[in-house]
C-alpha cells in the first residue's frame, strides 16, 4: 500500500421486475425515488449501495458483497441496502481504512434521475458520513443500447479512494 492509499471499484446491475411489487419500490442511494418500477433482487436491491459496497470492499481487499451477504441466506430477504453498507463500514473501520471520497455514475433510461441527485447525494452523505465535496453522484443513459436502453434494469459503477487512517 503506498502511502495508504487504496482505490476500490464496483458494480451492481439489476432488472426491472415485471410487474411492480408494491412493498419493494425502487431505491437508489438510500432513498425511495419511484414507486412506478421495482428491482429483481434478495435484498432491497439499491444498484447504488450495492456499488458502493463492492468498491469499499475491493480497496479494503475484502472480497465482495456477494460473498458477505449471499443471496442463498434468509437474513439478507428484502433487507435494507443501508444496512449492508453499515456492515461494509465496519469491515473499513477495522481495516483502519476510512473515505477520501466517492464517484458514482448510475446508468439508467428511466426513471429520470437529475431532479433527483442532490436528495441522493445528501443521502449517501449521510450514510457515509462525509460532506458533499467528497461525493459525487452521475446519471447517464445508453441512448436507447443494449439492456439497458431497452430499460430492462439499471446499473452503477462506483470508485472510491480510501486512506489509513483517515
Amino acid at each position: 500500500m503506498i502511502d495508504g492509499y487504496r482505490i476500490g471499484h464496483g458494480i451492481d446491475v439489476h432488472k426491472f421486475a415485471e410487474n411492480v411489487e408494491k412493498h419493494k419500490p425502487l431505491k437508489l442511494a438510500g432513498i425511495t425515488v419511484s414507486d412506478k418500477y421495482s428491482l429483481l433482487a434478495h435484498s432491497d436491491g439499491d444498484v447504488v449501495l450495492h456499488a458502493i459496497c463492492d468498491a469499499i470492499l475491493g480497496a479494503c481487499s475484502k472480497g465482495d458483497i456477494g460473498e458477505h451477504f449471499p443471496d442463498s441466506d434468509s437474513e439478507f430477504n428484502n433487507i435494507d441496502s443501508a444496512q449492508l453498507l453499515e456492515r461494509v463500514l465496519s469491515i473499513a473501520s477495522e481495516t483502519k481504512l476510512g473515505i477520501i471520497n466517492i464517484d458514482v455514475t448510475v446508468i439508467a433510461e428511466v426513471p429520470k434521475l437529475s431532479p433527483l441527485r442532490e436528495k441522493m447525494i445528501k443521502s449517501l452523505c449521510d450514510l457515509l458520513s462525509l460532506n458533499s465535496s467528497r461525493c459525487n453522484l452521475k446519471a447517464t443513459t445508453t441512448e436507447g443500447l443494449g439492456y439497458l436502453g431497452r430499460k430492462e434494469g439499471i446499473a452503477c459503477h462506483c470508485i472510491v479512494l480510501m486512506k489509513k487512517n483517515v
